[in-house]
């Protein structure tokens, strides 16, 4: 009786590796069985929560530029996780004070770290409503450059230009809608 269960276990695993071995596919028929491309978090198809940054950001005709970037820096999965996150966001006429040129530069693939520097530089971890923010005050932002509040008669400027013209809240954050692209300092 005691040889029976040691038996029954050694049994059952020779019966699980089996059936494994058996549901794998092997060969040409393991490239069928794996998706082509995988989805990342913003995959994740939901119409019923609150919408996330990059949701948020999608859906405003302001704001084609800045998502065209996000997508050009490979930073789309990112702006859709958990957080949380507090984006300054540019409008398209922000980005339209930029020179032609330059943006145009940024797009390209072989530029990709320098777009996300300063996609990166848009981002605090964190949420920081406008009227938490104080004059002086320094964010710490995902590029780990600082950028500088300043509170002049309730009206909030960021490194002493970008005005935040409209917020909005996210399922994963804060959007500051602001009217200027702010450029990490010089390192």
């Amino acid at each position: 009786m005691k040889h029976l269960f040691q038996i029954i276990p050694i049994a059952g695993l020779l019966v699980l590796i089996c059936a494994c071995n058996q549901a794998a596919p092997s060969g040409a028929d393991s490239a069928a069985a794996t998706p082509a491309a995988t989805v990342g978090q913003s995959g994740v198809k939901d119409d019923v929560s609150q919408q996330n940054v990059l949701q948020i950001a999608m859906g405003s005709k302001d704001h084609t530029t800045l998502v065209a970037a996000v997508k050009a820096a490979g930073l789309v999965d990112v702006l859709v996780n958990a957080g949380p996150f507090t984006v300054f966001a540019p409008t398209d006429a922000a980005f339209a004070k930029l020179p032609k040129e330059t943006l145009d530069n940024l797009m390209k693939p072989e530029n990709k770290a320098a777009l996300s520097n300063i996609l990166e530089y848009h981002v605090y971890v964190g949420v920081i409503k406008k009227e938490q923010m104080r004059d002086g005050q320094k964010l710490n932002q995902v590029n780990l450059k600082n950028v500088v509040v300043a509170v002049k008669d309730g009206d909030v400027l960021l490194n002493g230009s970008a005005h935040i013209v409209a917020s909005v809240p996210a399922s994963n954050g804060i959007i500051h809608v602001v009217d200027e692209v702010l450029l990490p300092p010089e390192k």
